[in-house]
């Protein structure tokens, strides 16, 4: 085999290589984007366990008619219990940066302030979308 050949074959390997961990980080951050970032909506994740629940046990159309309250009255109590828990996760944070800050340099304090800036947007994942003025809450 001459030296030309191996060469050559190196450099299609290489490339077959790079090419496969494009193509997977490509998939891979498509996945990770719906994972992550998609909004986590009841009735999607009601009509996804009641799909799974139908695949699964072999439900005819009449046991999903009769267990759809079930899920549904689950979904939405599942759904407070998140929005109760990032709720409860800021306000700890929140406490704690507050009992920091007398500890803290006035800079580290505007550093703390800049973190914590940083951080709202995601905010908005953890808590309900904010009401219009004179809007009931749902419940």
């Amino acid at each position: 085999m001459s030296t030309a050949l191996k060469w050559k074959l190196i450099v299609g390997f290489v490339l077959v290589f790079l090419a496969g961990g494009m193509t997977g980080a490509f998939f891979g951050a498509s996945q990770a984007r719906h994972f992550f970032f998609a909004q986590h909506h009841r009735s999607m994740l009601g009509e996804r366990m009641r799909q799974r629940l139908r695949v699964e046990l072999k439900l005819t159309p009449e046991q999903v008619t009769k267990i759809s309250p079930l899920i549904d009255n689950a979904t939405a109590q599942l759904e407070q219990i998140r929005i109760e828990t990032g709720r409860r996760v800021h306000q700890t944070m929140t406490q704690m940066h507050r009992q920091m800050a007398a500890n803290l340099t006035d800079e580290q304090r505007a550093k703390l302030e800049r973190i914590e800036s940083h951080h709202r947007p995601w905010r908005g994942f953890h808590e309900p979308p904010p009401r219009s003025p004179g809007e009931e809450p749902q419940e």
